[in-house]
């Protein structure tokens, strides 16, 4: 055959095109491109594979918030509620000592008043003004105590003088010679009195 034969050339062609039917080339994979489409879940089917209790998430972090957000309310009040009840007793302890302070100071003419009463010489100009003064004392909570025949009570009372007397079974006040007073429960002069102290016993052996 002659080089450039048209019939030798329509040969090579067509021995060089596989025959339909036959097997693929070596390494190939069956099933080709339909196997990689098949290699796994796209992004969207795996959003939409995942579990629905995902969806609670959120919910349950803004109820963890809300839980803490009231903690530190109820904490802030209990502190404000503290701080108020403080700030109200110092208000208190500072208004106490300020009476105290004034109404020691009137008690010398507190017993001066007493005295007076005492000898007939309260009257006139002289008992009305004494009576305001005592109202005044009594309306910032100032009370009088101490009077005889009270069981003595060494934190109410200052004994000047101690005797026994059969008439009594207890420690007994017997004068009064200065009252005492005192602002609610707590004494600002204790009342000077005589006391008396129950007979002692004898010692029960008779002579022979």
């Amino acid at each position: 055959m002659t080089a450039g034969d048209p019939h030798e050339a329509a040969e090579s062609q067509a021995s060089a095109v596989p025959p339909t039917g036959s097997a693929p080339h070596e390494g190939a994979e069956p099933g080709g491109g339909a196997g990689a489409e098949d290699s796994g879940p796209t992004a969207a089917e795996a959003g939409a594979a995942a579990p629905a209790g995902g969806s609670d998430d959120p919910l349950a972090a803004a109820q963890q918030e809300s839980a803490e957000r009231l903690a530190d309310l109820q904490r802030l009040q209990a502190e404000y509620v503290n701080y108020k009840r403080r700030v109200d007793r110092d208000r208190e302890l500072v208004k106490e000592n300020a009476t105290y302070s004034v109404l020691s100071a009137l008690l010398p003419v507190l017993d001066d008043i007493d005295r007076a009463r005492e000898h007939g010489e309260l009257d006139g100009g002289f008992k009305a003004v004494a009576e305001s003064l005592e109202r005044v004392v009594s309306g910032l909570g100032l009370t009088r105590f101490g009077e005889p025949g009270d069981e003595f009570d060494p934190t109410l009372h200052e004994a000047l003088m101690h005797g026994h007397s059969p008439d009594v079974t207890t420690t007994t006040c017997q004068h009064i010679v200065q009252a005492g007073y005192r602002i609610g429960e707590r004494v600002v002069r204790a009342a000077k009195v005589t006391v008396v102290d129950p007979e002692p016993a004898g010692d029960g052996s008779g002579g022979d």
